[in-house]
């Protein structure tokens, strides 16, 4: 055929043999050339599984291959623990916290000088476009090193004095100590960024960390090992094993015998999972979980604000953060005018690839989470459910509809006991309903499982307030969303967590607070 080449299917992605143009020819030859192969990273070398089993890692905007995975097996994942224990004896633990603090700016600034690797290699493995990694994801993720190690440095301990029987009296002064080997488990949403937001306080205590990161989003965390070797941190200090979590690298991490403490944002299931691991040998765990978190819009709003902040909390990163909302309840008499407004702001998403101008909506992750996600769309119209708008899989063309697209969705009508107002689907989606007393969208804000965050829309203070305290989360936004002071509290409630990160919080998970008793 005049114009065009044949290949072996086998040669790329497995798919059907195809005539392909001299422009997608083209296009797969540099894919082909930017495949990479992500090893673990341990003891500050680049290792490959000692059984040689390894994974692939597709891009979800139109599942190309990106690269293989090495896939950790317990022999690795041995070696990277006992290469961390090694590294708290070694020069990491004689450091002082101002020197540990220099080299985790570094760190920070490192990333930041090689942000446009970080940026492509973050958008290909997660399809969200640059205008939001650009600003969010990887800004943030080189700023986790330095807020926390800042903040850590410069936190007092405890000191009380005590009365003794012979007049002299004694001197109790606290004294916190890293607490080891900490197992960070981190997410595939916000890869780099949820990953430092557990690596930066952990090694600003003192600890040495394993990371095992999302097997959908293996990129930015085994980059970081580059720049932890060019900024001079310690062999042993950051490790990397790849894989995924029962019978694989998660659970082999999990349950070695000398981690002495495991940090994990994700699924409730795998958290509860996490848990029972854990408590065998009773290690410390910090949990941030799943979420269906609401959002309440009353009649009293500025409704320019309600409806972009609700935007923002139900569709951003595809609606993939575990803060988003998923269940909005409006006030009776602005809920026409809301669900319009919100409509008409879902229609103006662009979806596109991640480098493409004005693009501010990307794929989900993969095509078994795009899988998951479109069964609740079925479901919802299954239960009952007006489709507002979306519902579906769009069209992207032939270059894309390989890829993991789905539409934004917005529904009304469905029962509170339906399955899609009730479990998490960690999509762009949300179901608004309408409600009449202050009593009654409290109930139906607190009648889930789960107490991750919640968000209120209010210009009255007082019942912004008043209400705020009767949420039973972790964290509320009033007029804002996902507005984040690193030194503030994180976790989440009921089902949605265990435990408390950020700021001096992050110092009681990451340390052992010892108590020294001087008598005088």
């Amino acid at each position: 055929m005049k114009g065009s080449c044949r290949f072996s299917p086998n040669k790329f992605d497995g798919r059907k043999p195809a005539y392909l143009s001299v422009y997608q020819t083209l296009n797969i030859l540099k894919k082909e050339i930017r495949m990479k192969e992500y090893k673990h990273f341990i003891n500050g070398d680049y290792v490959g599984s000692q059984k040689g089993k390894t994974f692939e890692n597709r891009c979800p905007v139109d599942n190309h291959l990106l690269g293989i995975v090495h896939e950790a097996d317990e022999q690795d994942v041995d070696l990277a623990v006992k290469s961390a224990k090694k590294a708290l004896k070694g020069p990491w633990g004689n450091m002082t916290q101002n020197q540990r603090t220099e080299l985790l700016n570094k760190v920070a600034d490192r990333i930041n000088e090689r942000f446009d690797e970080f940026l492509e290699a973050e958008c290909l493995d997660t399809g969200k476009p640059h205008s939001i990694a650009r600003h969010i994801d990887i800004p943030r993720g080189a700023a986790n090193f330095k807020a926390f190690s800042e903040t850590l440095a410069n936190h007092p301990t405890e000191s009380f004095r005590l009365d003794t029987p012979d007049g002299n009296g004694a001197v109790n002064v606290g004294h916190r100590t890293p607490k080891g080997v900490i197992a960070v488990i981190s997410p595939w949403n916000l890869p780099l960024l949820l990953m430092t937001w557990k690596v930066g306080p952990a090694l600003a205590c003192g600890n040495t960390v394993v990371v095992k990161p999302s097997e959908e989003t293996p990129a930015t965390t085994t980059l970081l090992g580059e720049v932890m070797n060019e900024c001079g941190v310690p062999a042993g200090v950051f490790n990397v094993v790849h894989g995924f979590g029962s019978g694989s690298a998660g659970q082999f991490l999990t349950t070695h015998p000398l981690i002495d403490a495991i940090t994990f944002t994700g699924e409730t299931s795998t958290g509860e999972a996490i848990v029972k691991a854990a408590a065998v040998g009773l290690r410390s765990i910090s949990m941030e979980c799943g979420g269906k978190n609401p959002g309440i819009v009353f009649a009293d709003c500025d409704m320019d604000k309600a409806v972009e902040g609700t935007m923002r909390s139900a569709f951003v990163n595809c609606g993939q953060v575990c803060l988003g909302t998923e269940r909005v309840y409006v006030e009776r008499p602005i809920f026409d005018e809301f669900v319009k407004r919100l409509k008409e702001g879902v229609a103006k998403l662009k979806l596109g690839r991640p480098e493409d101008e004005g693009a501010n909506f990307g794929p989900l992750v993969s095509l078994e989470h795009r899988n998951k996600v479109h069964s609740y769309y079925k479901l919802a119209v299954e239960e009952g459910a007006t489709v507002e708008i979306g519902g579906g899989i769009p069209d992207m063309g032939e270059a894309l509809n390989d890829g993991a697209w789905i539409e934004p969705t917005i529904w009304t009508g469905l029962p509170d006991n339906a399955r899609v107002v009730r479990e998490e689907i960690f999509g762009p989606c949300c179901h608004i309903r309408p409600f009449d007393t202050e009593e009654e969208v409290i109930a139906l804000a607190n009648d889930t499982e789960y107490g991750l965050a919640a968000t209120i829309w209010s210009e009255s203070s007082a019942r912004s307030i008043r209400v705020a305290e009767q949420m039973e989360t972790g964290l509320v936004w009033i007029n804002s969303w996902f507005l984040r002071d690193l030194r503030t509290a994180f976790g989440g409630a009921k089902q949605s967590g265990i435990g408390r990160e950020g700021g001096v919080h992050g110092l009681e998970f990451y340390t052992e607070l010892k108590n020294i008793c001087i008598k005088l």
